[in-house]
């Protein structure tokens, strides 16, 4: 399903002084994303002989950020923090199952900031959070809603644009039964163009052919490589079974680590266990392998349509992911966790106001500083509720310096990114310290070496002071899809 969302009169009342004057010269912005993918991407050689060769021609011709982390790991508050600019201390968005409209009355997303200083404003695909009340449509000017390659396990309170179908023979693909959710790969009987992702791209190669009198903003959502990992066969052909490499893994790992750490370890555990126990963590990495390239081919579709239009050489291109992805490491899958593993993902920007294009910038930044980064560049107002920093000083300037970058996870836990540390501060005061530099893996914790108390409390000064109260979970709200609208019960 297509909704678009044309509001009358829009133009005229979004005109901004620059654009009153004459021809709107400022640039396009092309923000697009991907959904899980960690730094197994062939320019942040997180996987030996991944291919990514898309992704990794975007980092040659524009900016590679190759510390950058996620605000928190995991979807909703990770996107909330990014298109609002708020973290989610200062939000009270810690999970997946809080609306970010009700909780945040007032506040405007970047896609809202940019439409009301007059742009036209578009996306397709998964952008904020797939779930229905997490993607307000006054927010665009036009959207196409994710479509989904597994509709027959999406919910219809949750999905309520999705026509559910019977499951297909074969189900659950990867042949673990009963398994209940989205924890499933493998190939789905059907041409490549019909996958989900499929119609995200061609909505953005069909908006890029079109003229367009005033900038545009244009922010297109892949799923992959987020589970279900339904890749095309092809995709799966490209990793041979006997290169499979298996991240490596300590079976003491954990030992040294705080309860609080171990809890979010510990958490969907169950989903290792068996795929271990039957055989199937081999196939597990192979298919997040898979939906990696296919992600990768299906950014390259966008990049290829974005040449191909009028507006190549005037678009600020973003690409970026919401979270990274354990697959095995700390005797965890899936995200949740404020280790390396689920913080870290590919962010690169590209295009105009970017400097020294192909020189990587190695400093820790954070994905909530892309709103003010994109209001400098597109020469819109600050917006002063931003809690991130702009960008624009380290697009000029390879040795710009900069903060430590911080994620969050659940209210109170916290952590810190520096070029050689991550320190981790739980809730009750317990903590985490590594050597970024000599221990990549992060499996030695350093933070009971009483030598070391001087670079926690460095870094603690970063962490966030207070936590705002977690907002209300959506089971609060009666939420109507028909009219977009929440009646806190």
């Amino acid at each position: 399903m297509t909704r678009r969302d044309f509001l009358g009169g829009a133009l005229a009342a979004s005109l901004t002084t620059a654009g009153a004057m004459g021809r709107d010269t400022r640039p396009n912005v092309l923000f697009v994303s991907v959904d899980d993918m960690n730094d197994w991407v062939g320019c942040l050689r997180g996987y030996p002989g991944v291919k990514t060769p898309n992704i990794d021609r975007l980092a040659k011709r524009g900016v590679l950020f190759a510390d950058a982390h996620c605000a928190a790991p995991v979807c909703n508050p990770s996107r909330t923090a990014l298109f609002t600019g708020l973290r989610p201390s200062t939000s009270g968005i810690y999970h997946n199952d809080q609306y970010w409209r009700p909780a945040l009355p007032g506040v405007d997303t970047i896609p809202a900031y940019f439409k009301k200083n007059g742009y036209h404003v578009a996306g397709a695909g998964k952008v904020l959070h797939h779930v229905a009340g997490f993607n307000p449509p006054d927010q665009w000017n036009e959207f196409q809603l994710q479509q989904f390659d597994d509709p027959w396990y999406r919910r219809a309170d949750w999905y309520p644009w999705n026509k559910r179908v019977p499951a297909p023979k074969g189900h659950p693909f990867n042949g673990l039964k009963e398994f209940a959710g989205e924890f499933d790969w493998g190939v789905l009987e059907q041409p490549e163009d019909q996958y989900g992702d499929q119609k995200a791209v061609a909505f953005a190669a069909e908006f890029l052919k079109r003229k367009h009198e005033r900038p545009f903003f244009l922010a297109v959502g892949m799923w992959h490589p987020h589970i279900p990992m339904f890749s095309p066969k092809r995709f799966w052909d490209m990793y041979p079974d006997a290169g499979l490499k298996m991240p490596e893994v300590r079976e003491d790992d954990l030992d040294d680590v705080p309860p609080i750490g171990k809890q979010f370890a510990a958490a969907r555990r169950g989903e290792l266990d068996r795929i271990q126990k039957e055989g199937k963590y081999r196939e597990f990495v192979h298919a997040y392998l898979a939906a990696i390239s296919f992600a990768d081919t299906l950014v390259g579709e966008v990049l290829d349509a974005l040449e191909k239009s009028a507006y190549a050489k005037n678009t600020v291109i973003v690409f970026w992911s919401d979270n990274g992805w354990h697959l095995g490491e700390k005797q965890h899958v899936h995200k949740s966790t404020l280790w390396q593993r689920s913080t870290h993902v590919p962010l690169i920007m590209a295009g105009p106001g970017t400097k020294q294009a192909g020189v990587t910038r190695r400093q820790p930044v954070s994905l909530v500083d892309l709103y003010p980064t994109l209001l400098e560049m597109c020469g819109l107002p600050a917006n002063s509720r931003n809690d991130g920093k702009s960008l624009v000083p380290l697009l000029k300037d390879s040795k710009a310096k900069r903060d430590p970058a911080v994620s969050t996870y659940l209210a109170g836990n916290h952590a810190v990114v520096s070029e050689k540390w991550r320190y981790i501060l739980y809730s009750d005061g317990t903590e985490e310290l590594y050597d970024r530099v000599a221990d990549v893996n992060e499996f030695t914790n350093l933070a009971g070496n009483a030598r070391l108390a001087g670079v926690k409390r460095e870094l603690a000064a970063f962490a966030p002071k207070l936590s705002a109260k977690t907002a209300p979970v959506v089971t609060e709200y009666d939420f109507d899809f028909g009219t977009y609208t929440y009646k806190r019960k």
